[in-house]
């Protein structure tokens, strides 16, 4: 019968919903179909000594594409098979026994909004409510460190230096060159990367006469000694997520830009282009969000510029890859489950996810709307503080959000009581290099600041995994629906399809579990927070894997290392914290490292004072991509 056929038993072994399919677990009992009891939140030791068991996935299933994948969908969607192979794997996976079916003290918590906390932070330019876009980017230009070296010289050694949004500013001051030729090599450079030799696929879309008509508006302005901002002419990718004219909003989907039209800019957008950015395209991006790797099978699948073997991460995969590669200093993506920070520490660049409702939601697809938000890749920190002051919400009333603080980053050395969290045995389940690279970086911390690290304990970090993932297939699942039940099947990937086959088999009590599980993670979360400034981890917990030559068309399913790369994000998203990932060196292979720092809510201050630390602290080792396009080198074009 095929309830007993080789494809359900590999069905039931290798689609594993993102989930990991082996922990490693205490031998008494834990494998027991019995609902986990939770004890109240408050009842919990955080302490170093705590004995509460951390539970770390050890997937054991091998990584599949192709025709596999097909047979894995088309099981799950069978309507009766389908559904009891899903719940078979949920039961093996502890999606039953953690939480659907779990008994929780704590009530659910169905947001992860913070409101106005009076925590003031050190060496910080408080911004007034007023003020507009263009003049938020004034004031953070203002906070930053002299710049030195001539704008158009080469980038002083050692070390490899990404030319920022002040030095294209500069070049146009100068009118050595002009937003205008930038538009021409920045168009020259896409075309090239675009083509059959590196086959990049970083654009969904990308409009020449468009990015050139903006280009040419902003060079007029220059010439008339009337720019609008620092970012005026500077090129800005927008992932395609997030509604951008004059382009449609795919999603990553071949289908959704037909049922949902673009008819104006997101509210981010609409704030970049009010400072006089150049608007350069959608970026690609995994389909639906539903995927770590980037790989798309309706757009191509993105490629790490570092190694173009290798995955740029998901599922804002181009926009890393854009800023990685040169081709801007800065652009948009959405981070609902680490989207933005994961794809950014495997590209080496800068990545910023800031408090749940610093950033409008405005014009972003509703893909989870409880757990994801517009966030930033930066070429530098300097970037990711202009792109934030720019973006950034004062629309909210004051009791709901604290006003705006910009870092001093040209003061960052003299904050001398930073405290950091470390929760070891969390922070060390990664791959050796990655955690040599990482306790290398805090070491480096403490010897050149002087700010010390503690350890604590951050209990049911796996539970909360769970939780999330519920949470946001659950919210995927009833926004898309009303799309999906007018789709074919067969415009949709196969690996999102199985994907798909998982956010809709969450029941209801498993959802109201999952928000009980989020309160408790915030209480957890406060408590360290009222000692501790930021939690310190990896970003993932390994470094970008090989694409696979036959997952073009289908998808991968790759959980593996999936489940490694989320390993960090989670609580950036369920708890609604501002978290930031910078690089802080490289693997064996020579791909990049990232560290993370996940503050307090609204603290996004504080954290660009400690990821500009470390960026001065390890600047001098960083590496050249292998494709990198310098659109300032006036002998190259």
């Amino acid at each position: 019968t095929l309830e007993s056929s080789p494809i359900v038993e590999q069905a039931k072994v290798f689609v594993l919903l993102e989930l990991s399919s082996a922990h490693q677990l205490p031998s008494m009992g834990v494998f027991s179909s019995a609902p986990k009891v939770y004890k109240p939140a408050s009842e919990v030791n955080l302490g170093a000594d705590s004995n509460e068991f951390y539970i770390s996935p050890n997937v054991k299933a091998p990584r599949v594409a192709g025709l596999l994948v097909k047979i894995f969908a088309w099981v799950l969607e069978a309507p009766i098979i389908g559904s009891i192979v899903l719940y078979i794997l949920k039961r093996d996976n502890l999606v039953n026994k953690l939480v659907s079916d779990a008994e929780i003290p704590e009530p659910p918590l169905f947001t992860a909004a913070h409101t106005w906390q009076d925590i003031p932070e050190q060496n910080v330019s408080l911004t007034k409510p007023d003020m507009s876009p263009a003049e938020r980017v004034q004031e953070a230009v203002v906070c930053l460190p002299a710049r030195l070296e001539s704008v158009l010289a080469d980038p002083p050694s050692p070390g490899f230096r990404r030319w920022t949004i002040r030095d294209f500013t500069s070049a146009y001051i100068s009118g050595e060159i002009t937003p205008v030729m930038v538009a021409r090599r920045f168009l020259a450079a896409v075309k090239e990367c675009s083509g059959p030799d590196l086959n990049m696929a970083l654009f969904i879309s990308c409009n020449p006469q468009d990015v050139i008509r903006q280009a040419e508006a902003s060079t007029l302005r220059y010439q008339q000694g009337a720019p609008l901002s620092a970012m005026d002419g500077v090129l800005v990718a927008v992932k395609d997520e997030i509604d951008c004219l004059p382009y449609p909003t795919t999603g990553g989907t071949r289908w959704l830009q037909r049922m949902r039209p673009c008819v104006q800019d997101a509210a981010v957008v609409a704030q970049l282009r009010a400072c006089g950015a150049v608007l350069a395209g959608k970026t690609n991006m995994h389909e639906l969000g539903a995927g770590t790797s980037g790989i798309n099978p309706h757009h191509g699948s993105t490629r790490n510029p570092y190694n173009t073997g290798k995955v740029a991460g998901g599922s804002s995969g181009g926009s890393a890859a854009v800023v990685c590669a040169g081709l801007c200093p800065v652009a948009l993506g959405a981070d609902g489950g680490g989207s933005v920070r994961m794809p950014a520490a495997l590209c080496g660049v800068v990545g910023l996810k800031p408090t749940a409702g610093r950033f409008s939601k405005d014009g972003l697809l509703p893909l989870n709307w409880t757990v994801g938000m517009p966030g930033i890749l930066a070429a530098t920190v300097e970037d990711a503080l202009i792109a934030y002051a720019a973006i950034a919400d004062q629309s909210q009333p004051s009791h709901l959000q604290p006003e705006l603080n910009l870092p001093l980053l040209k003061a960052a050395s003299s904050m001398p009581t930073i405290r950091l969290a470390r929760y070891a045995k969390w922070f060390n389940d990664c791959s050796e290099d990655i955690r040599s690279c990482c306790y290398k970086a805090v070491h480096t911390l403490r010897t050149r600041y002087g700010w010390e690290t503690a350890d604590v304990t951050i209990p049911e970090i796996e539970e909360m995994r769970l939780a999330h993932y519920v949470t946001m297939g659950s919210e995927c699942t009833a926004s898309f629906d009303k799309y999906l039940k007018k789709l074919s099947k067969s415009e949709i990937g196969w690996d999102v399809r199985i994907a798909l086959s998982a956010y809709g088999s969450f029941s209801s009590r498993a959802y109201l579990n999952s928000q009980r599980i989020r309160n408790r993670q915030m209480y957890f979360h406060d408590k360290i927070f009222e000692t501790f400034d930021v939690i310190v981890t990896p970003m993932t917990g390994v470094t970008a894997h090989e694409l696979q030559d036959n997952a073009g068309h289908t998808g991968e399913l790759d959980y593996i290392n999936g489940a490694a790369l989320v390993r960090y994000s989670i609580a950036g998203n369920f708890l609604g914290l501002p978290a930031i990932t910078v690089k802080v060196g490289y693997d064996r292979e020579g791909l990049p490292v990232g560290l993370q720092f996940i503050g307090r809510p609204w603290s996004e201050a504080t954290l660009l004072h400690l990821a500009y630390a470390m960026q001065e602290a390890c600047g001098k080792n960083y590496r050249k991509p292998m494709v990198y396009y310098d659109l300032l080198n006036k002998n190259k074009y």
